[in-house]
């Protein structure tokens, strides 16, 4: 060290450069990681390529969790060199701080945080590793990936005005991220299906990011190379000054370039508060929107056709009595009242009554609707001030998507969440009350009457395109999954999963969003229409992951034209854009519903299976918005009048980005493990049954999946046939009962035929692999149609074939006739071991039963004495069945549970002595006494008698057990 003396340039306080700290922080980063490579490949070469299902030969590379975990005395490496690298890390970081920092700035203070987080985190999971404790090892790791997002982007927009290091960083921020996704692809080809060398090219990918991690903080080097340790800064850099030989000017242009000037921005925390009540106002309008469907959705099931209360669609009408100039101008002065009563839509879970909390969530959409319609009109004077209510309307759709998705397609504030199936209706309402205050705090801009002066086009051309923006949204974006499920086609897997690649779903909305904001002439003209119209087609049309990618065309169209749509709505008389758009919105629900409800609702033969002509109308609908968009262009000579570049903008941003991230963490936890394993291995068992679930609402209204999955574990249920479970549509709130099941429960699932193959849905859950699955839509000429799967197990080494079929309503006598001979030909054609899990609607012994139970098929009854039987039927073939018991239903559905337990056969002999048994009747059904059996095919004792929570062994008040 030298003393403190005058230099040219300034007071020097060191005498060696800081950018040897960032050498310093690089080399020893990367020793620690490489020095653990080369020892453990040196040592236990084969020990660390070996992984679940693979060794050497068809995987010789190692994982970076394997190279530095637990093994000795590669992990020692590692961790001595990783706690030499912290301190050269924390100074880096508070270099980068002195750099960065400048007077009033929030921004730098707030990366510099993140930097010693993600300190932290690192050292949490290199000294806690999986064995040690796993949770704490993900929750370290989840939070050190999450962090090096902001991070990254945070360094980027604070880098000082140096053309070279800026480019470096670019380069490797890009490289990067660009890695995340074929580094997914090939651990999702390893862990789901298994390929063999799959998990080795995983891990080159996952060692580039760790280069590329160090290198991006190794770029500091460029940048300290203006700074001398400790203090003083010669060439005043972070004092805003330059003394580079490029001119300052160019230099800043350039950074404004990669950073959008984004630093230049005042920060203001009041803005943040503003921005995070406005979006969650907007997740709580959607939430009410989204829930209305699925309380009406209670009635007609019940009633099994047209109730009544359908009416209480017409809830989101409300904003056509804006057309009363009067009552306007009292809306609009009175907006916080109005907002706030609007929230008796999230109160409406204390109303236990089904028709009152109906009454009540149609109320809540009803004002909130008349609200949000009088709020935008009155903001239309300033896009200014119109522009932040839009964005945060539809970024509320954005964070009611992630919230989905973090609750297995559940929203935790709708009416039929309460605290004992996920919801936190508490939580969500005092929320909705601080963002109502926040939201509602400006005075309204005007109260001037709706014009119709040209400038904002055709009133009646806005209209149209909002309906079918409304619709569009609503259908098909409000749930990460809903367009993954259009595009299911069973296993093998050879599309997107709801888990994780709903993300994409969503960082196509988000792009959406933000390229309709900062650059709507983009979106706004033909060519992007017809883009849109394309992208809609492939969705429509095809499957597995062509099909998906036109459904992120679609994600993305919708989203960017929305803000440019909903402005020129809001610039127009709000009783015709907003009353009469909601009119026709609820016309295209009907339609979507009608669709697949034809057998139940006057005139449903005309659109019968016609999600073409819906997703055709809704494109004509939007093409009539864009029309208008272009008359709007014309008539201002051909300018599109965008609002000012408010700092509003970048606090949205930056909303959507924590919704992503927060996305991003939550995929990451809810990532399919694929090690499930039967309940009864040791013995060899397959349990297995049939359960209508009513769409998992329960018999008060209340979301139901806990409870199943609760009945389902305490069965002890290897393979599970759902009927009545397809709920990815607008008046079942676009949910999927499989996600939670099969996450919570450890199962593979088949969600069976799409939401756009028009049935009520037929889905398989399983403990054993799913090896192949197609799905099948049975004759139904008249009557609703009959989904069913027939997939192919790997039970213990065997190949068994497992059906689940629904037939068709007891009128339709030709419609079931029809798919008996369908079934039986399905059945029959396979020469495995099969199950059939199904409703026949049939007495036993007589009519279609005799298709099912036939030579034809092949298959028996489990229990050919049980005559009290109508609906639901397990049949059997090739399997020693050991066990039959039929559950009652509680409250949770209309239709009893109805179980089997079978031995799988090992080997040719026991299957020889099954085969014998297929002309042996007695035999075959010979009952006997539950001591007579082994431990292992008993059903649990906890459902005899009373039984738990309403639900035991009833009809033979007991099961049945068999034995030749």
């Amino acid at each position: 060290m030298s003393k403190y003396k005058d230099k040219d340039g300034g007071v020097a306080v060191v005498s060696f450069n800081a950018k040897w700290v960032s050498w310093a922080h690089t080399c020893v980063a990367y020793t620690a990681f490489l020095s653990a490579l080369v020892v453990g490949m040196s040592l236990h070469f084969h020990k660390i390529v070996k992984n679940q299902y693979y060794g050497y030969p068809d995987e010789w590379f190692p994982s970076v969790s394997a190279t530095i975990g637990d093994r000795y005395p590669e992990r020692s490496f590692f961790m001595v060199f990783i706690a030499i690298t912290s301190g050269p890390r924390f100074a880096l970081v508070a270099l980068w701080y002195l750099l960065t920092a400048r007077p009033g700035k929030t921004l730098p203070k707030f990366v510099a945080a993140l930097g010693l987080f993600r300190t932290l985190m690192c050292g949490g999971w290199t000294y806690v590793t999986s064995t040690d404790d796993h949770d704490w090892h993900d929750i370290f790791m989840i939070s050190y990936l999450i962090a090096t997002i902001p991070w990254t982007a945070g360094c980027l927009i604070l880098s000082p005005p140096n053309a070279r290091a800026i480019k470096y960083r670019r380069y490797i921020a890009t490289a990067f991220f660009a890695t995340i996704i074929p580094m997914v692809y090939y651990f999702i080809q390893h862990k789901i299906h298994r390929v063999a060398g799959a998990y080795t090219t995983y891990a080159f990918f996952e060692w580039s990011l760790i280069l590329y991690d160090v290198a991006f903080d190794a770029v500091t080097a460029l940048d300290f190379d203006t700074f001398e340790i400790i203090v003083r800064d010669v060439n005043g850099v972070s004092k805003g000054m330059n003394r580079a030989r490029q001119p300052a000017a160019i230099q800043k242009r350039e950074k404004s370039k990669v950073t959008a000037a984004i630093l230049n921005a005042k920060f203001s925390w009041s803005e943040l508060f503003d921005t995070a009540a406005d979006v969650y106002h907007g997740y709580v309008f959607w939430s009410m929107l989204t829930s209305l469907g699925i309380l009406i959705w209670y009635f007609p099931l019940w009633h099994m056709g047209i109730s009544g209360y359908e009416v209480f669609i017409l809830s989101t009408i409300s904003p056509l009595f804006l057309g009363i100039s009067s009552f306007r101008a009292w809306v609009v002065r009175n907006s916080r009242f109005t907002h706030f009563i609007s929230l008796v839509g999230i109160l409406a879970w204390k109303v236990n009554d089904p028709a009152h909390r109906l009454l009540t969530v149609g109320l809540g959409v009803s004002v909130a609707c008349l609200s949000w319609a009088a709020t935008l009109f009155s903001e239309s004077e300033q896009e200014s001030r119109l522009e932040p209510k839009l964005l945060a309307w539809i970024a509320g759709l954005v964070l009611s998507s992630a919230m989905k998705f973090a609750w297995r397609t559940n929203n935790p504030i709708w009416p039929i969440m309460n605290a004992g199936n996920g919801g936190h209706n508490s939580l969500g309402l005092g929320l909705a009350v601080l963002a109502t205050l926040r939201f509602t705090r400006h005075a309204p801009l005007t109260n001037k009457p709706p014009t119709s002066n040209g400038k904002s086009g055709s009133s009646v051309l806005a209209t149209l395109g909002a309906g079918g923006l409304f619709f569009g949204l609503h259908s098909l974006l409000s749930d990460t999954s809903t367009m993954i499920l259009w595009v299911w086609e069973g296993y093998p897997v050879r599309g997107p999963l709801s888990a994780p690649h709903g993300w994409f779903t969503m960082a196509s909305m988000t792009a959406g969003l933000l390229t309709g904001t900062y650059r709507p002439r983009l979106v706004t003209n033909w060519t992007a229409f017809v883009v849109g119209c394309v992208g809609a087609a492939e969705l429509t049309l095809q499957a597995n992951w062509r099909g998906y990618y036109g459904a992120l065309v679609v994600a993305f169209y919708l989203m960017a034209i929305s803000i440019p749509l909903l402005t020129t709505a809001s610039q127009n008389n709000p009783a015709i854009t907003f009353g009469l758009g909601f009119l026709i919105y609820n016309f295209v629900v009907l339609f979507h519903v009608w669709v697949v409800a034809y057998a139940f609702v006057p005139g449903g033969l005309l659109v019968r299976e016609h999600t073409d002509w819906i997703m055709i109308t809704t494109m004509l609908l939007i093409g009539a918005g864009v029309f208008n968009l272009t008359i709007r262009k014309a008539r201002s000579g051909g300018t599109w009048p965008s609002a000012a570049r408010d700092r509003h903008r970048k606090y949205h941003a930056l909303a959507l980005g924590l919704i992503n991230i927060s996305f991003l963490a939550t995929a990451y936890m809810r990532f399919p493990t694929n090690d499930y394993r039967p309940y009864h291995e040791e013995s060899r068992i397959m349990t297995a049954g049939i359960w209508t679930i009513h769409f998992s609402l329960d018999n008060h209204m209340w979301s139901s999946e806990y409870r199943v999955r609760d009945l389902l574990r305490e069965l002890e249920i290897d393979v599970i046939g759902l009927l009545e479970s397809d709920l990815q549509r607008i008046i079942m709130g676009n949910r999927d009962t499989t996600q939670i099941l099969a996450e919570e429960l450890g199962m593979y699932v088949d969600y069976g035929p799409g939401p756009n193959k028009h049935t009520w849905g037929a889905a398989l859950l399983s403990k054993f692999p799913i090896v192949n699955s197609t799905h099948h839509l049975l004759p139904s000429p008249v009557g609703e149609l009959a989904p069913a799967i027939h997939a192919t197990l790997d039970m213990y080494g065997e190949l068994v074939d497992v059906f689940v079929f629904h037939s068709g309503q007891e009128e339709d006598l030709e419609d079931r006739r029809l798919q008996a001979e369908y079934l039986s030909r399905l059945m029959g054609s396979s020469p495995r071991p099969s199950v059939l899990l199904s409703y026949l609607v049939t007495k036993p012994g007589k009519g279609n039963y005799n298709t099912y139970v036939s030579q034809a098929s092949g298959m028996h009854d489990v229990d050919p004495s049980d005559w009290d039987r109508w609906c639901e039927y397990i049949l059997y073939k090739h399997l020693q069945r050991v066990g039959y018991a039929r559950v009652s239903r509680g409250t949770i559905t209309d239709t009893e549970l109805q179980v089997a337990k079978f031995v799988v056969p090992e080997g040719d002999e026991e299957k020889a002595k099954i085969a014998a048994l297929d002309d042996d009747a007695d035999a075959r059904n010979r009952r006997v006494d539950e001591d007579e059996v082994p431990e292992g095919w008993r059903f649990p004792s906890a459902f005899t008698g009373t039984g738990v929570r309403g639900h035991r062994y009833h009809v033979f008040n007991k099961p049945r057990y068999y034995k030749p």
